[in-house]
């Protein structure tokens, strides 16, 4: 399996709910309607430009409804498209094409669609300073681990997965424990993990830092709040930096640039995952199958 590749467990999984909600309780009455025995050929093609994402899900979506069913993939998860690039072609019997036709096209447009977000976000990153660009948890119920894929389809890269991959103390779990408090608790509850504080103000990015954080989490700060607080930080570390930096909150591809160049780690964007568009994919028919 690829770097980009969604788990298979979670394709599968995906696309047999994606389908129940399409065919439950009866199937396709309108591909009932032709000859069974009728067969096409017809092609993916992207109508504008953007980054795939989704190939897997097509793929299982049409070995779910007809496995007899040939598509050949001409291009793969990550690789830019141009508007008419033709993805794939799909060859065989005609009504099974028709019923998977929808479910596929919408995996590929809303996953391609994330992959294209997440390259904007990448390249205006780059044109200010070596920052990575990481998702969030803010994706739709039930498809994160295809969104995260799409997001690394797209050159992003991924935040935890989910709340049990390492502690991330925001303002209000430090409320009423402090963040030395905070920090030394996790550390002795959760050693192996890593313990990532939110802070909306140097003056607590120095105490986590103090405190042993191994990430800190600059959130709503101006790209110059943030540059002193990175100044800070290194100073502290004694021109080392001393944990992760990273930056959320107010963050958009108009400003994404002076953040990067404030010389943080990591920037994170939930429009990436909650507000990407829809990349428009088609399916058009060219012919009998031969």
């Amino acid at each position: 399996m690829g770097y980009s590749d969604p788990p298979t467990s979670a394709v599968r999984e995906a696309v047999e709910r994606a389908l129940a909600e399409d065919l439950t309780p009866l199937g396709d009455l309108t591909s009932a309607l032709l000859d069974p025995a009728t067969t096409a050929t017809a092609e993916f093609v992207a109508r504008e430009g953007g980054r795939l994402a989704g190939v897997a899900c097509a793929s299982e979506t049409f070995d779910r409804i007809d496995s007899g069913v040939r598509i050949d993939w001409l291009r793969v998860d990550g690789n830019v498209l141009d508007p008419g690039t033709v993805i794939a072609t799909v060859v065989g019997s005609l009504p099974s094409i028709l019923t998977a036709e929808r479910t596929a096209l919408n995996f590929l447009g809303h996953l391609s669609g994330i992959a294209t977000e997440t390259a904007r976000y990448v390249l205006a990153a780059a044109e200010g300073g070596s920052a990575q660009v990481w998702d969030t948890r803010k994706t739709t119920p039930g498809l994160r681990s295809l969104e995260k894929a799409a997001v690394r389809a797209g050159g992003g890269r991924n935040h935890r997965g989910n709340l049990s991959d390492w502690i991330l103390l925001k303002d209000n779990h430090i409320v009423g424990l402090g963040i030395t408090e905070a920090v030394r608790r996790a550390q002795s509850m959760w050693p192996a993990r890593t313990v990532h504080i939110e802070c909306d103000r140097l003056e607590q990015m120095v105490e986590a830092i103090k405190a042993g954080a191994g990430a800190v989490l600059l959130d709503n700060m101006s790209p110059d709040e943030v540059r002193a607080c990175v100044a800070e930080a290194d100073r502290l570390g004694a021109g080392r930096r001393p944990c992760l930096i990273e930056v959320s909150g107010g963050v958009s591809l108009d400003t994404i640039a002076r953040y990067s160049a404030a010389g943080v780690d990591l920037i994170s964007i939930g429009r990436m995952t909650n507000s990407a568009p829809v990349l428009d994919i088609g399916l058009d028919m060219t012919g009998s199958a031969p």
